[in-house]
């Protein structure tokens, strides 16, 4: 009964978490739902981000990365219980990591398609970073 009762929970958890890839609209960024932008300070720099995300850098300049960090500040300033937006310079690193946190943590996670490149192309607002 006990192991009928664990795989019900692990199979209703995984349902749970789902994984959208979308591109950046004004009604996601007028929308309830926290984005996550995972570039770089010095990327986050040279565009500005889109208004109202978080930034928390994921890899830093030399490709590195500490997912115990991210995850530390991510679920610090994220409800990730809740659906949340990632989003990078051109969604390849997004598509990575937002494929990671739904699979592996269940995430609900909206990849942003095409990046930050798409929203200066659509004329989405972005707000500068000093």
């Amino acid at each position: 009964m006990k192991k009928i009762f664990l795989t019900l929970l692990i199979l209703a958890t995984s349902l749970m978490a789902e994984l959208k890839h979308e591109y950046l609209s004004q009604k996601l960024v007028d929308s309830k739902i926290p984005i996550v932008d995972i570039r770089t300070p010095g990327e986050w720099k040279e565009t500005g981000i889109v208004k109202n995300s978080i930034p928390i850098m994921f890899f830093n300049e030399q490709g590195g990365y500490d997912v115990n960090a991210f995850l530390t500040e991510l679920n610090a300033k994220v409800d990730t219980t809740k659906q949340f937006a990632l989003i990078c310079r051109t969604g390849s690193r997004t598509f990575v990591i937002s494929d990671f946190l739904s699979k592996q943590l269940h995430y609900n996670v909206v990849n942003v398609k095409d990046g930050i490149i798409f929203a200066a192309q659509r004329n989405i607002q972005l707000m500068p970073v000093k």
